[in-house]
């Protein structure tokens, strides 16, 4: 039996495989995010206990020996941490904007594009740049009585196994390390102000960091490997690594990735270049801030209920009656395909005959739309593997293939521990074939009149995303 762990930002899951790549049980765990005032915060000792419970459940459910386990979770983020890996703050997580005012001084004085010409990566409030530098000013302390700044994954790593706090070049990648040689660029820290705090930056691990358990959750003496993170974990579980192929996780997050060999750090800076266990293979990532976040914002103000989304995808036509939404409802505002700290969700095209069924699709089409941006500024140039929660609404698969008008390779289940596993695998010279893992569950083809539509929606939804960076600005 093969484990991967998947430590989300709102859902902790374990799930076991066996040898062919067959999901054999999933368990999971709901772990709090704390908002106020734009700090999005996490309790390290909930997220920890919510990795345990669900390891424990899944090796009871599939009582075999767990001959590996893989982990991934969560990036970007502050997980500041002592000695033992405990907390010594909250965690800022990724989704956190209290940072927003230093990346707006960044991006006026030229630091955030000289950041992103050196490293590929395009800061945003909720990287560990702006967080450690807000913190350096609003709670040294904290930093003082920190031995590390970790992201998610490398705190639960070290208090599984009692290794020393360490990282991958995945996490690694945004935004201080040199994809070129794959080490931190002591010139970026120094630019952010943090060079005093260097220190802090756990070592880089490559490839994939191991160990072996102490006992929590998995038996004592299993063998665990650390990475890569969620995004490069789903591309690695979805079978997305040739150059050219993509992924879209329609999750929290609406991350896009595409497998690249070439590194082209000219353009609008924006998105990060994320560093696998290959050399001179990156994922070009355009990872939007609010994917299924967004919809879920929209049912609970709606009183919607999720298994009812199908059912009202069908009751409104392509173009939702002229409702509009800008998907933007993070509060850091927008990270891919551009950066705009302040940018925020516009609803438009409502009158008093607008339906449930025109807001919940509005929103699906405005995320859609959002998902092309970002995949055409990746450089798509293959075929597009999508996952994530999205994918459990066969309606909004067909209403994205319609909007991306490409077909899609849907990849169900647990696809980021999955790929945990055959990362984990990899470090360890376990042989398991890869292609049978990441067979995709359904291909959904585009409708060609509805595709031809929503080209003409997509120019559309570019304009009105020009005007709303405008006033953002403004």
């Amino acid at each position: 039996m093969y484990v991967g762990i998947d430590v989300g930002t709102s859902t902790v899951k374990a799930a076991a495989f066996d040898a062919t790549g067959r999901e054999l049980a999933v368990a999971s765990r709901p772990v709090r995010l704390s908002l106020q005032g734009g700090l999005v915060e996490q309790d390290m000792d909930e997220v920890y206990g919510a990795v345990v419970a669900v390891l424990q459940e899944v090796t009871e459910r599939v009582p075999e020996p767990v001959e590996l386990a893989g982990l991934t979770g969560q990036g970007d983020g502050v997980w500041l941490v002592d000695t033992d890996g405990r907390a010594v703050r909250p965690a800022a997580s990724w989704m956190d904007g209290r940072a927003h005012e230093l990346v707006d001084r960044w991006l006026a004085d030229g630091t955030f594009e000289t950041v992103f010409r050196r490293t590929g990566s395009a800061m945003f409030p909720g990287c560990p740049g702006p967080l450690l530098a807000w913190l350096d000013s609003h709670e040294p302390k904290a930093l003082d009585a920190a031995i590390a700044a970790l992201y998610c994954k490398d705190m639960v790593f070290q208090r599984l196994t009692g290794a020393g706090p360490t990282t991958d070049v995945s996490d690694a990648s945004m935004p201080f390390l040199d994809p070129r040689t794959r080490t931190y660029d002591n010139g970026v820290v120094e630019l952010l102000g943090l060079t005093h705090r260097r220190g802090l930056l756990a070592p880089v691990s490559d490839p994939v960091s191991t160990a072996r358990t102490r006992g929590e959750g998995l038996p004592s003496g299993t063998r665990i490997a650390n990475g890569p993170y969620d995004l490069p974990a789903c591309a690695l579980g979805a079978g997305v690594t040739s150059p050219g192929d993509g992924l879209l996780i329609v999750g929290t997050c609406l991350a896009s990735l595409v497998a690249t060999t070439d590194l082209d750090l000219t353009g609008e800076p924006a998105g990060l270049y994320i560093n696998t266990d290959r050399p001179g293979h990156w994922l070009r990532a355009m990872p939007a801030m609010v994917g299924t976040a967004a919809l879920d914002w929209v049912l609970s103000t709606t009183g919607v209920r999720h298994e009812e989304v199908d059912g009202l995808l069908a009751e409104t036509p392509p173009g939702a009656n002229g409702v509009r939404v800008l998907p933007y409802f993070a509060p850091s505002g927008e990270r891919a395909p551009f950066v705009e700290p302040r940018l925020r969700a516009e609803l438009s095209g409502v009158s008093l005959e607008s339906t449930r069924a025109d807001l919940v699709r509005a929103t699906c089409e405005g995320i859609g739309y959002a998902a092309r941006h970002c995949l055409q500024a990746a450089g798509l140039t293959g075929t597009l593997a999508v996952c994530g929660g999205g994918t459990r609404s066969p309606a909004w698969m067909r209403l994205l293939a319609d909007v991306l008008g490409r077909p899609l390779r849907v990849v169900e289940g647990e696809v980021g521990a999955r790929g945990a596993v055959l990362a984990a695998a990899e470090r360890y010279g376990v042989a398991l074939d890869a292609q049978a893992w990441t067979r995709p569950t359904d291909v959904v083809e585009p409708d060609e009149g509805r595709a031809a539509y929503y080209t003409k929606g997509y120019e559309e939804h570019l304009s009105r995303l020009t005007q709303a960076r405008g006033r953002a600005r403004a």
